[in-house]
This record gives C-alpha cells, structure tokens and sequence, in this order.
C-alpha cells in the first residue's frame, strides 16, 4: 500500500504495530480515522486532504498580528486558536510603550510554539535561532494539511526548490509560507507550490517539479536570446539606412551653407 486512498473505517493493517497518525486499532486490526492518502514508512499514516491547523508545541508557524495588549502580542497563526507572545519571549528587553515600533498590527513573523495548555492557550517564542519579523518576500497560504509534500521526505522538496529558483522559502506547519526573491524567481515557486498542491496524491511528484522549473528556466534563457537578436536586427538596420536619406541629409547641410553666406554678406 503505496499513496493509496482511503476513507476513515477503511482496513489499513492486520499489525497493530504499523497504526500511525491518522489510524485507529479496533480489535487488532488497523483502520483509516481520516479521509486522505497513506503514507507507507516504517509505520502506516494518513495525511489528510483537508483541514484546520490544530497547533502543537514545537511547531514552527509563521503568524499575523491582529491585537496589543500591555504585555503581549497576538497573533493569527491560521488556527481556531490564537497564538500569544509574551514581551519575555522577545530576544531582548523592551518596555511596554515599545512593543508598537516592534510589531504593529499587520506585521508578521516566524515563530515556535511553545507551549499549548489543555485549554489551548498557545504560547509563542521568538528566543530561538532563525525566528524573526518577516520584511519583504511574499506569503503564500496552503492547506496545513499539504505541507508535508511541499517540504518533502528529509527535506527533499524544499531543498530542491530553494536551488532551483535562489529564493529563500520557509515553510510554516500552520500552511504559510514565506519566500523572498527576485519578482520573477518568486513568481516561479508560486508555480511549483500550486502544482504541489494540485498533485499530492502523486508519486515522483520532487523530480516533476524539478523538471517544470528547468524548463522555466530554459524558456527564460530562450527568451533573453530572442531579445539580444532584435537589439542586434535594430542595429543592423540603423547601420545600413537607405541612400535616399543620406542624400537627404547632405541636401539640408548645403541649404543650411548658403543661408549662412547669405547672412554674412548682409552684415558686411
């Protein structure tokens, strides 16, 4: 069983031992819990083809603030749940009347969850390597549920898309991603994660992206050449201009001669 799918009560194993995230056990045997597509490793799980981001402790998520209160920032992070930083889980110290010249409303970050209660109060952190306010780039929002394909087994998809389009990517659990680059680079790897998305239940779907971007870059290589073999064609035609108009031009200096002798004769 290979990226099958499969609905929830569907027969999955008769091992208890390959139950994964997205099964149950019932009297020793392995059903689906989700309606989705399987992923066969060392265990048997169901990825989901929908549904919200329910946020758990360590995740990485990229959120918005939408609210300041005295001693917290609040952040949509795609979930039912809203996520709280706390002035303490900034890198430094900062005074309350600060906390707007950090993040305003509107502004978004990368963030940790660190900790979820049981009544899911989710609490952020910045204090870690590589979290951070976003400036520039662009916000991409997928289905939480897909972000296992856009970043790949070990990595593997979005390492490949980094390469091929020399864009920075970071991929939130919670469905955004962010990535900064040249206009054009960025545009590219807007195409790639919508056809991702578009195509997850595929197998070898790493190599079809790769290939799809190489051929972009290759219809951007032919199209820079298009653009050098006219400016060369203008050249070519400025070069060889018609007789008729250096005649012309060579009649409009003999005029502008004899006006000029005319006029030197007046004032003399």
């Amino acid at each position: 069983m290979d990226r099958e799918i499969v609905v929830p009560g569907q027969l999955l194993s008769e091992n208890t031992n390959e139950s994964g995230s997205g099964t149950y056990v019932k009297e020793g045997k392995v059903y689906s819990l989700l309606y989705g597509v399987t992923n066969v490793k060392n265990r048997i799980s169901v990825i989901p083809f929908s549904g919200k981001y329910i946020p758990s402790r360590k995740d990485f998520v990229i959120g918005t603030v939408f609210e300041i209160t005295s001693s917290n920032w609040i952040f949509d992070i795609g979930s039912p749940y809203d996520g709280l930083l706390h002035v303490s889980e900034y890198p430094r110290r900062i005074e309350s009347s600060m906390m707007r010249e950090i993040f305003n409303i509107g502004d978004s970050a990368i963030l940790r969850i660190n900790d979820v209660d049981a009544s899911m109060k989710i609490e952020l952190t910045l204090r870690e390597k590589g979290l951070r306010k976003i400036k520039g780039g662009r916000l991409i929002k997928v289905p939480p549920t897909k972000v296992p394909r856009v970043i790949g087994h070990n990595g593997s998809m979005v390492s490949m898309l980094k390469k091929e389009t020399e864009c920075e990517i970071f991929v939130g659990q919670n469905g955004r991603i962010w990535i900064n680059g040249k206009d054009e680079n960025m545009d590219k790897i807007s195409e790639a994660i919508d056809m991702i998305i578009r195509e997850s239940h595929t197998s070898g779907l790493t190599d079809k992206i790769s290939q799809f971007l190489q051929v972009q870059k290759e219809n951007e290589k032919d199209s820079g050449e298009e653009k050098v073999e006219d400016i060369n064609t203008d050249l070519e035609t400025v070069e060889t201009a018609e007789p008729e108009d250096t005649e012309d031009a060579e009649k409009i200096d003999e005029i502008s001669r004899k006006v000029d002798q005319l006029l030197d004769t007046e004032e003399n």
